[in-house]
């Protein structure tokens, strides 16, 4: 939903392109050079007045009429040196002021030459030009002071247009009220903007007031009637939306916020006005954290990546995020044809299958696997192919088994055996102090990724994070079906908490540890403030305008109360990334595991968890017997 939404060509006189002249006829650029050219006339006039105290009798009119003949051709030729009539600067900006005042000199100085030089024949005293000036400056600026003003006050949004109120009188706001008042076609019309600055306290953009802070806004949206506030940051944080949000709950007002401010720049077709109703992700994700490209690049750019899971949430952002560092080769592998030829599609264009960036493999299959790793030569491999629902895995831990565990030693071997020079092997927040069969498959895989980092000396490192935003089988997807489905919200606890990150933040997270990971680390990915399940439920149901109930499920097996990002035992250093912790595991020798012992100590079905593999677990039981989540939960 945008501002240029189903009009883009209503473009009006007052645009910021308006002195296009692919916006405007020449007729336009044209009338202005008659109006500066009379301004000058006008000027040198005033001017001999003064210069002769109203003695009018003592002016040489033929000498004055060549003195304006000269000052209106010096004026056509600086102008059209400067690129003044064609279109080069926005109408009435401060830029075309500046070239204003330039020209203004520019004609003043060849002014007196000419009166100077030829001062017998016309007889112009020669500080005509110097007195001149200062006039002609002004009727310069005044004649296109008054042509936007004009421009401006047609140019307004009609009458159905929306009531609307901006939060943000800085760069972005400014730009937003003068598009919406300079567009006709604009459904919005500013009618005032809050600030928390109390610089801004009476400061007013295109005649648009400041009308008061944040906290006032339920008092501002009653006096103005507005129907619609939109948020003008391009970068707001969650909480921020959260509060906003909660001011306006109950006034039946709409609530816009703007695409992230790489999108604007980057994206194609993007603009300024591209804003949007705010979704539950706004609510409860964070701002997208800054990386260094300058590493990332070190690793990736030139180099064969190769990604697992491609066709999945994280595998395929992980996929396009990686695609824009410039990868010799980039290798998309999973066993789901459909979610290979979706990240396809969204990487090219195309989902035609038929080249060699895909390859439908099992990782179970190690024979296979390290078939294409032989053909293929991956220096680079991110290992993001998991089966991570919790309940699901509690019923069937043979198959988190042979997946999570033998499927990620066989991606290991596959790496180690062409020597791949780094690997990150995507775990999960179910991994620290496990109490689930997802937790424990996790964790052996860490263990596993440790020792592979041990045996080639190569930066093998497992990436750690919680709930994913919008993932496949992940709580939010699940949430908004109950509701289209008109409910009930199925929650487990209604104290149950959850991390939760946004789909490109995690992946920037992981791109970036890859980068600065040390051989068998596990690097956590910070997380922000655990969120309440019944939060975001409640706030999903509101943001829906439905009546719909929540049921409390209770926790089921494996569930905890609240994750934990770091397990007993390990540190929470972040000595290269603010949001990057780096822990170590014990690494575990392949030729150790036991699908037998690993389902007995770990006492799957059993309803207990035991020690899995040396790892002390005793104090998660006890503080967390069951782990919470929603009925959809997701590594």
């Amino acid at each position: 939903m945008g501002l240029n939404e189903g009009r883009a060509s209503a473009r009006t006189p007052g645009s910021t392109a308006v002195a296009s002249s692919g916006d405007k006829p020449a007729i336009w650029l044209w009338s202005q050079y008659l109006l500066d050219a009379a301004a000058w006339i006008v000027a040198i006039l005033l001017a001999l007045i003064l210069r002769y105290e109203l003695l009018v009798k003592e002016i040489n009119v033929p000498g004055i009429a060549t003195f304006c003949a000269v000052a209106v051709v010096a004026q056509l030729v600086v102008g059209l040196s400067f690129a003044l009539y064609r279109g080069r600067y926005s109408f009435g900006s401060f830029h075309e002021a500046k070239l204003l005042v330039i020209v203004a000199v520019l004609v003043a100085v060849i002014l007196v030459l000419v009166s100077v030089a030829f001062f017998t024949v016309i007889e112009v005293p020669r500080s005509i030009g110097i007195i001149a000036f200062p006039f002609a400056c002004m009727f310069l600026a005044a004649t296109r002071y008054l042509k936007r003003m004009y421009v401006e006050s047609k140019a307004k949004p009609g009458e159905d247009a929306q009531r609307t109120l901006i939060y943000g009188a800085g760069f972005l706001g400014n730009s937003l009220v003068g598009r919406m008042m300079q567009d006709p076609g604009s459904p919005y019309f500013p009618v005032g903007l809050i600030d928390d600055d109390p610089a801004k306290k009476h400061l007013r953009l295109s005649t648009v007031p400041v009308l008061g802070r944040v906290d006032d806004l339920r008092d501002i949206v009653a006096r103005t009637q507005a129907s619609v506030l939109v948020i003008a940051f391009a970068e707001v944080e969650a909480a921020q939306v959260r509060r906003v949000s909660d001011l306006v709950a109950g006034l039946g007002i709409r609530v816009l916020v703007l695409p992230p401010l790489r999108d604007m720049l980057g994206a194609a077709g993007a603009a300024i006005a591209d804003f949007r109703e705010v979704a539950v992700e706004d609510l409860i994700g964070r701002r997208p954290v800054d990386i260094h490209p300058d590493e990332v690049a070190g690793y990736v750019t030139g180099k064969r990546v190769l990604v697992t899971g491609a066709g999945g949430s994280i595998g395929s952002e992980l996929c396009r995020q990686l695609a824009t560092f410039a990868p010799a080769e980039l290798i998309m592998l999973d066993r789901d044809e459909t979610g290979l030829q979706s990240t396809q599609i969204s990487l090219t264009g195309r989902g035609l299958l038929t080249g060699r960036d895909t390859v439908l493999a099992d990782i179970r299959d190690a024979d296979a696997l390290l078939n294409i790793f032989e053909d293929r030569k991956p220096e680079v491999v991110f290992h993001a192919a998991a089966l991570k629902h919790v309940s699901l895995l509690e019923q069937y831990p043979e198959e988190a088994w042979k997946t999570n565990v033998q499927g990620s030693l066989n991606v290991l071997r596959a790496a180690a055996a062409v020597d791949v020079t780094n690997f990150v092997n995507i775990s999960t927040d179910k991994a620290a102090d496990p109490t689930s069969v997802l937790g424990h498959s996790k964790r052996v895989a860490e263990k596993l990724t440790s020792w592979h980092a041990e045996d080639t000396g190569r930066g093998y490192v497992s990436v750690r994070f919680g709930n994913v935003i919008g993932s496949r089988g992940s709580m939010l997807p699940l949430f908004t079906e109950q509701i289209r489905n008109g409910g009930p919200i199925t929650v487990t606890d209604p104290e149950v908490t959850r991390f939760f990150m946004t789909i490109p933040e995690a992946c920037q997270l992981v791109v970036q540890a890859g980068a600065i990971g040390r051989g068998g680390e596990v690097l956590i990915l910070d997380m922000g403030e655990a969120v309440k399940i019944l939060d975001v439920a409640q706030r999903m149901i509101a943001m829906s305008g439905k009546d719909i109930d929540i049921v409390f499920t209770g926790l089921r097996p494996g569930e905890k109360m609240h994750e934990d990002l770091i397990g007993v035992g390990e540190n929470d250093s972040r000595p290269l990334h603010p949001k990057i912790s780096h822990t170590s595991v014990a690494p575990l020798h392949p030729e150790t595991l036991s699908l037998q012992r690993w389902k007995a100590e770990g006492g799957f079905g059993q309803g207990q968890i035991g020690v899995l593999l040396g790892d002390a677990v005793e104090h998660s039981a006890r503080t967390s017997p069951s782990t919470a989540g929603t009925a959809g939960p997701v590594a």
